[in-house]
């Protein structure tokens, strides 16, 4: 399979490439990926956005569902269609990655999920989320990060939050408030997870071989995987504010953002 791309890591070439999952059966947000936002759906922002990344070669949504697949031919969105059965969007965007491989005939490097909720996204973060997995081909996968706002935010269980230790490797994850506000964690950061991931290809498939373990399954976290079975999880400090969108309520608040956003005015 041909290795291919734009970037470079020393004298080698990387092809790297982004996959946003989307699906309508959203048990929190039933056809999230559809909803209007200024005129386009949700998931055409996400898409629209993150294309502006320089170090992606190449961006695709990745859905079982012909509906999302309509809306992506209708508007010239790459789309991969997938299979209904994944429980997890790690799962998805790994057979839509196989599958453009078998495709094109080049071999992805760095796989870049892109959470489909998340409409404010700013392509530098996905600029930033990258770029430690190419610099160290040893880290096998990263996060952002970016700090919680509020103590509504805090406690929400929607917003995932994490802890850190050496070198900002993840120490845990949790939706529950994290770390204790009871001795002194009111001068530790508050931080939560910004769902842009990219993986290192075979760690990608590496990861979906292995077993979900009890911390993954209570906090219905997919990190906890790398972490219960000995891998680290690069955290990636991110200063851009960004919304995901779990409830009607979040969809009106990043309405009104969008209004005013800047990258928007540029894609209108």
């Amino acid at each position: 399979m041909q290795r291919t791309g734009s970037q470079y890591k020393g004298d080698e070439t990387v092809n790297i490439i982004g996959v946003i999952p989307a699906r309508m059966a959203s048990s929190r947000f039933p056809s999230k990926p559809l909803a209007d936002i200024k005129g386009r759906a949700m998931i055409h922002h996400v898409y629209t956005r993150s294309k502006m990344s320089n170090l992606l070669n190449d961006l695709y949504i990745a859905t079982p569902d012909q509906e999302i697949k309509d809306y992506c031919n209708k508007n010239n969105l790459k789309c991969v269609m997938t299979k209904e059965t994944h429980e997890r969007a790690s799962d998805r965007v790994a057979e839509a990655m196989l599958k453009i491989e078998n495709s094109s005939k080049k071999r992805t490097d760095i796989l870049v999920m892109i959470q489909g909720d998340e409409p404010l996204v700013y392509p530098e973060m996905i600029n930033l989320a990258v770029r430690p997995l190419i610099r160290k081909r040893e880290i096998m996968v990263s996060n952002l990060i970016s700090p919680l706002k509020s103590k509504k935010e805090f406690e929400d269980p929607n917003k995932v939050k994490v802890v850190l230790g050496k070198d900002d490797f993840a120490l845990y994850f949790s939706r529950e408030p994290i770390p204790s506000k009871k001795k002194g964690a009111t001068r530790i950061p508050m931080l939560k997870q910004v769902c842009i991931i990219p993986f290192q290809r075979d760690f990608l498939l590496k990861f979906n071989r292995m077993k979900q373990r009890p911390l993954e399954i209570a906090e219905s976290v997919d990190m906890l995987r790398c972490l219960e079975h000995g891998y680290k999880v690069k955290m990636v400090f991110c200063d851009f504010s960004t919304y995901s969108v779990d409830t009607m309520e979040d969809l009106k608040k990043v309405t009104r953002l969008m209004e005013k956003d800047k990258l928007f005015k540029a894609y209108r």
